[in-house]
C-alpha cells in the first residue's frame, strides 16, 4: 500500500469533520438513484469502494440491506462512519485497503459502487489493474455504479490530480464486451462551500 497515500488521505480525515469536505453529500442522491435502477435484493452483496465517511452506507442499511462492505485507504475515515452509525456499524464489513491490492474472491459481488476512487488512477497501469479487480469481484449479472469528475469538471481534489471522464469515456474504458450500458449521465454537485462541481455516472450490467 502506498502509504504516502494513505497518510494523505488520514490526515485529510483527522484534520476536518466530514461536512468540511468538498464530496460531503447529506444524501447520496445520484448514488441511490443507480442502485434503486439495479433492484437489488437484500441479501445482496454490496462494496462501496472509498466509502470513507460516506452517509450511502447509512441509507443502505435504512433500505434494509444486509451485507454491506465499505472498504478505504484511510482507517480514519471509516471510523467516522462507525461512530455516526453507532451499534449499527457492526451490521457492516469494513475494510481498510488500497483496493487494487485486495485478494477479493471470485464473483463476490452484486454491485460495486465507487464515487471516490477511480478518477484519482492516473496511470494506466492502475487503472487496468482497478478493472481487473472488478471483472473478478463481479458476479454474472452483477452491477457497477460509478461516478468520476466529469471531461469539463475539477482538475485537482484535495490537492491530488484527477483523471476526468465522460459517461462514454466510462463506458469505452469498462468495455462494452464485458457490460451492458445501463444507465449514463451527468450530475451537479455542490460542496458544503456552494461551489458546483461536474460529475459522470454510469451503472453497467456484467455480461
Amino acid at each position: 500500500m502506498n502509504q504516502d497515500l494513505v497518510r494523505h488521505w488520514q490526515n485529510i480525515y483527522t484534520a476536518k469533520q466530514p461536512t468540511e469536505l468538498s464530496w460531503f453529500q447529506a444524501e447520496a442522491e445520484t448514488s441511490l438513484q443507480l442502485i434503486e435502477s439495479a433492484r437489488l435484493t437484500a441479501d445482496a452483496q454490496i462494496i462501496d469502494v472509498g466509502g470513507g465517511a460516506s452517509v450511502l452506507v447509512d441509507h443502505l442499511l435504512m433500505q434494509g440491506f444486509e451485507h454491506i462492505t465499505v472498504l478505504d485507504l484511510a482507517e480514519a475515515a471509516l471510523q467516522r462512519s462507525q461512530q455516526r452509525l453507532g451499534v449499527n456499524a457492526d451490521q457492516v464489513n469494513w475494510l481498510v485497503a488500497n483496493v487494487l491490492d485486495v485478494n477479493f474472491s471470485a464473483a463476490q459481488f452484486d454491485l460495486w459502487h465507487d464515487r471516490a476512487v477511480f478518477h484519482f488512477l492516473i496511470k494506466e497501469q492502475d487503472r487496468q489493474q482497478y478493472l481487473a479487480q472488478v471483472l473478478h469481484a463481479l458476479k454474472s449479472g452483477a452491477y457497477l455504479a460509478i461516478s468520476t469528475f466529469a471531461a469539463d469538471g475539477a482538475l485537482k481534489c484535495s490537492g491530488l490530480d484527477v483523471q476526468r471522464y465522460s459517461p462514454q469515456q466510462l463506458i469505452d474504458f469498462f468495455g462494452s464486451i464485458e457490460f451492458d450500458v445501463i444507465h449514463q449521465g451527468k450530475a451537479l454537485h455542490m460542496t458544503p462551500a456552494g461551489n458546483q462541481q461536474k460529475f459522470s455516472y454510469v451503472l453497467l450490467q456484467k455480461k
